[in-house]
C-alpha cells in the first residue's frame, strides 16, 4: 500500500498539504449542509422518500456504508509505514476511532430492527464520506500527527478521553433503548424513555457528538475538529427534526424533554 500513496503524492509535504485540504473542504460543506438542512432532513430513517433512489436494505445499507470507515484505517495501519503508530498519544486516538466504527460496521446494522429501507443516494453519500474520512482521520494520525512526550497527561487529552468515552457509552446505550421500544415484527414508532432520553429527543445524536467533540479536543488537529464540526451540524439538525416530529405525533409526549441539550435545547 506504500507503493499506491507513493504513486499519488510525489513527497511527505505534499501528502499532509492535502489531507488539511481534506479538512477544510470538510468545513466547507458542513457550511454548506447547514443551510441544506434548513430546509430539508436527512432522507433516511423517518425522512426516507423514494425521490432519493430506490431503497436499499437498512441493515445492509448501514453495513456497507459504514465498512470503508474501518477497513480503509485497517489497512493503512496495518500495510503502510506507518510512522507514528508506535506514539502512545497517536495508538490511544487510533483507539477510540476504531472502537466506534468496529461498533458501529460490525455490531450495530445487525442489532437494527424494523428499520426503513434507506435511499440509495442517503447510503451512496454516507459510503463516499465514510472514505473520505476514514483516509483523513487515520492517515493523520498514523503517519503526520505529532505531540508532546506527556500529551496523555494534558488536561485537553484527559477532558477529550472523558468527552469521547462518556458521548460513546450514552450513544450505545441510546441505540439499545431505541432497538428495543419495538418488540420482533414491530415496524411502528413509540415515545423513548430511560437514560438521557428523559432530557432530550436526540439522545443518540447527543452521544454521538459528545463522542466526536471528545476526539476532537484529543485529538487537538483540524482534522478531527472538521470531522465534529460536520457531525454536529448534521446530527444536531436530526435531532430538532425528531423533537418536532414526536411533538406533532404524540400527545402525551414529554414537554420538559428538549431536543438536544438537557434543559437547554
Amino acid at each position: 500500500m506504500d507503493a499506491l500513496v507513493s504513486r499519488l503524492f510525489s513527497s511527505e509535504e505534499e501528502e499532509l498539504y492535502f489531507l488539511d485540504c481534506m479538512a477544510y473542504f470538510m468545513l466547507v460543506m458542513a457550511a454548506c449542509t447547514f443551510v441544506t438542512l434548513l430546509f430539508e432532513n436527512v432522507p433516511y430513517g423517518r425522512y426516507a422518500t423514494s425521490k432519493y433512489g430506490f431503497p436499499v436494505n437498512v441493515r445492509l445499507a448501514w453495513f456497507i456504508q459504514e465498512l470503508p470507515a474501518f477497513l480503509l484505517p485497517f489497512c493503512l495501519v496495518v500495510w503502510t509505514s506507518s510512522a507514528k503508530t508506535s506514539l502512545l498519544p497517536n495508538q490511544l486516538l487510533i483507539a477510540m476511532y476504531f472502537c466506534h466504527y468496529v461498533q458501529r460496521s460490525f455490531i450495530y446494522p445487525f442489532l437494527i430492527r424494523g428499520g426503513k429501507p434507506t435511499p440509495f443516494a442517503s447510503f451512496a453519500l454516507a459510503f463516499v464520506f465514510c472514505i473520505y474520512n476514514g483516509y483523513m482521520q487515520i492517515r493523520y494520525l498514523s503517519h503526520y500527527a505529532e505531540y508532546p512526550a506527556d500529551w496523555v497527561t494534558h488536561p485537553c487529552f484527559i477532558a477529550g478521553s472523558v468527552l469521547w468515552f462518556v458521548g460513546w457509552l450514552v450513544n450505545v446505550h441510546s441505540d439499545h433503548i431505541l432497538r428495543n421500544l419495538r418488540k420482533p415484527g414491530e415496524t411502528g414508532y413509540k415515545i423513548p424513555t430511560g437514560g438521557m432520553f428523559e432530557y432530550v429527543s436526540g439522545a443518540n445524536f447527543l452521544g454521538e457528538i459528545t463522542e466526536w467533540a471528545g476526539f476532537a479536543l484529543a485529538s487537538h488537529s483540524v482534522h478531527s475538529s472538521a470531522f465534529a464540526f460536520f457531525t454536529t451540524v448534521v446530527l444536531a439538525s436530526r435531532a430538532v427534526a425528531h423533537h418536532k416530529w414526536y411533538l406533532a405525533k404524540f400527545e402525551d409526549y414529554p414537554k420538559s424533554r428538549k431536543a438536544l441539550i438537557p434543559f437547554l435545547f
